[in-house]
């Protein structure tokens, strides 16, 4: 069972928050989990399962304008860090470990930024990487026009928005079987938050295009990358120049899956 809540933020705003405590030993490893985009940040049954068998405690939250959290406009990468600061302190949570999934990586990686005497260990899967010349950030993305668009702004990514389609070639087969099985519940997800507004993705793209807010040397928790070799919505390179540039980490290179797979997710929950 989860508990679902409102939590008054001190800015005035409120998030949406999930906790699976009820399911879990009072001094139980606790992880922040971070959705993917776009997603309502509900916690999902496949990852409920796995860390109830593990006796991890998840907690996660709506992202500003997602699964009924209040907006933040012009918000970046960073702040989803003072955001997770209020949740655990609600919850009487001091240390934890975050966890991201696409959209989500990089908020996992702000918390261990800037919040360091917290964060335990970091999992990043799939996650996209700073915007950067280091590489081409853009090369393998199967449909860039969304981020492409949002480096130029919120006006022209919010424009985009307006006749952009999914491309039914952002996925390889196998994430469509994952999908049709045990994590159709993700898929389901996806869908309701996007039909509740597309302001929570605009803002994502927006933020993964411009400065993020820290530097990802301030990170200093252990990190596992997970990186799918044929993923074509975050390309390789961006989980190898993560793995890179990182101070602590390690990397899960699966040279034949398309988007993280849903087994690795949960494995994961194990680190």
């Amino acid at each position: 069972m989860v508990t679902e809540r409102e939590l008054h933020l001190s800015d005035g705003r409120t998030l949406r928050t999930h906790d699976s405590a009820t399911d879990a030993t009072p001094d139980a490893l606790t992880i922040v989990w971070h959705h993917g985009s776009p997603q309502t940040g509900a916690l999902l049954p496949p990852l409920l399962s796995a860390a109830a068998a593990r006796g991890i405690r998840l907690v996660s939250s709506g992202r500003p304008s997602y699964g009924g959290s209040s907006p933040l406009p012009g918000r970046d990468v960073a702040s989803a860090a003072g955001d997770v600061a209020q949740v655990v302190d609600a919850l009487g949570i001091a240390r934890f470990a975050t966890m991201g999934a696409s959209g989500g990586g990089p908020h996992a990686l702000a918390c261990a930024a800037l919040l360091p005497d917290r964060v335990t260990g970091v999992v990043c899967l799939a996650g996209i990487a700073p915007f950067t010349t280091g590489f081409d950030w853009f090369a393998g993305m199967a449909s860039d026009g969304g981020l492409r668009a949002a480096a130029a702004g919120r006006a022209a990514r919010a424009r985009y928005a307006e006749s952009d389609e999914f491309d039914p070639g952002s996925f390889i087969a196998a994430d469509y079987a994952a999908l049709e099985g045990d994590w159709a519940s993700l898929g389901a997800d996806s869908v309701r938050a996007g039909q509740a507004g597309l302001d929570g993705l605009i803002d994502d793209d927006v933020a993964f295009a411009a400065p993020w807010g820290f530097e990802l040397s301030a990170v200093t928790a252990p990190v596992l990358v997970v990186q799918g070799g044929r993923d074509r919505v975050v390309p390789p390179a961006h989980g190898d120049w993560l793995a890179r540039h990182l101070r602590r980490s390690e990397l899960w290179y699966r040279p034949d899956d398309g988007r993280a797979r849903p087994t690795d997710q949960q494995r994961s929950l194990a680190l």
